[in-house]
């Protein structure tokens, strides 16, 4: 496993992939240029794509080049690049020759369709990017895509083959993510009161911390778990709207927690400010957690909602129902093929706050059907996205790249 990483920052890729061989790149030591994002932040430190001069894009390639001649690509029978990025041209220039299977998660797709739509004034080198991530991702001899319906988008988007797509959904750790108990009254008081890590905008991590008398609560509550970064799409200030209407119907004290947030990086309204300006009673900013940790957080609830309108696949939605979380989320993109309403959880329209509160109230209030879909929910997860049949199916992808069979025979 070759990847970018802060060294010693959340996220850092030494520990994120602890069980296998990793050679990472660090971008805080000036091994690489700071890699771009798919998205613009305002002050964050991975600038958009689409404003990266050709100077540090040649900077990217020539960094990618030094790391994967160091690692002997050339060698290689397959190389398995994710995204689309610099790693692709590094890769072509280095290992001519070797078949690429290309891994997208989506998030490289909502670029290019901001590109083609309408770009920000900004975005000054935008078509050199949308023509570089095409030419990449026809190169690729195959393309993995997480969901049936992200077929459709590579082809008209990437100007791809349909015939060189295949699914393979993202999954989970089986080992990691199961229903366990725990004991919430301690591990709340650890990660809420004694070792804080929310944050507040302008503050550090721990800038948001509880009192025990306010973490009681949720020892008690129905709670509700909420995962993910604080970007737009999220809708994370229309969560804590809808919470706030469920919390003022509801018969028994609920409560919401909101897991994630890059130190220092939010779009539009920081959650902080929602939770103030909603007056919502019972809702608590966790912060950002190694992955590894995420397993508590499902574990200390009873439900997940995710109120995002342009999820890709939704990996924390099967990571939540594998451990018996039935799920709330938008009937679009990844998570209407991940959840079944009425079975595993509950599908609702796109910003709309009414609906998004209501499915809260339901399962807030229903605690034997929001538990038969929560069992339902985690034997869909392990059947259908359980680490043991995705390595399976990946690596017959890989295989097969290698020896350049057709992707429709994989079907």
């Amino acid at each position: 496993m070759l990847s970018g990483s802060l060294a010693g920052g959340p996220g850092d890729a030494q520990t994120f992939y602890s069980r296998i061989d990793v050679h990472a790149v660090d971008f805080a030591a000036g091994q690489a240029p700071m890699q771009p994002s798919y998205e613009d932040r305002p002050s964050a430190p991975d600038r958009c794509f689409a404003v990266v001069d050709d100077a540090e894009y040649l900077a990217h390639v020539a960094a990618w080049e030094k790391a994967l001649s160091a690692a002997c690509v050339g060698s290689f029978d397959v190389l398995l690049l994710n995204h689309l990025t610099p790693l692709n041209e590094a890769a072509a220039r280095v290992a001519p020759g070797i078949p690429i299977v290309g891994h997208l998660h989506g998030t490289e797709m909502m670029l290019l369709e901001q590109i083609d739509d309408r770009p920000s004034a900004d975005w000054t080198h935008a078509g050199a990017w949308a023509r570089r991530m095409r030419r990449w991702a026809r190169k690729c001899t195959r393309i993995v895509v997480p969901t049936p319906r992200n077929v459709d988008r590579a082809v008209a988007l990437l100007g791809v083959e349909r015939e060189a797509c295949v699914v393979v959904a993202n999954g989970f750790d089986t080992t990691l993510f199961a229903p366990r108990t725990v004991d919430r009254a301690r591990f709340w008081r650890q990660v809420l009161v004694e070792q804080p890590r929310g944050w507040r905008p302008g503050g550090e991590p721990g800038s948001v911390a509880y009192q025990p008398e306010q973490v009681a609560v949720l020892e008690e509550a129905v709670v509700l778990v909420a995962v993910g970064r604080y970007t737009a799409v999220k809708r994370l200030g229309l969560l804590v709207d809808a919470f706030a209407l469920a919390e003022r119907r509801a018969p028994r004290v609920p409560a919401l927690v909101i897991v994630g947030g890059y130190p220092g990086e939010w779009e539009g309204e920081h959650p902080w400010d929602a939770v103030r300006r909603s007056e919502a009673r019972n809702v608590f900013l966790a912060g950002w957690h190694e992955h590894s940790k995420l397993s508590d957080f499902l574990n200390a609830a009873d439900a997940q909602v995710l109120a995002s309108v342009r999820e890709q696949f939704g990996l924390a939605l099967v990571e939540g129902m594998a451990c018996g979380l039935p799920a709330i989320a938008v009937d679009r993109l990844g998570p209407a093929e991940i959840i079944e309403h009425g079975q595993t959880g509950w599908l609702v329209e796109p910003d709309d706050v009414n609906q998004l509160a209501a499915a809260m109230f339901v399962a807030l209030d229903d605690d034997d059907e929001r538990r038969r879909r929560g069992l339902a929910a985690r034997q869909a997860a392990v059947a259908q996205w359980g680490w043991p049949a995705l390595a399976e199916r990946l690596a017959f992808v890989l295989n097969a790249a290698k020896r350049t069979i057709p992707a429709k025979a994989l079907e």
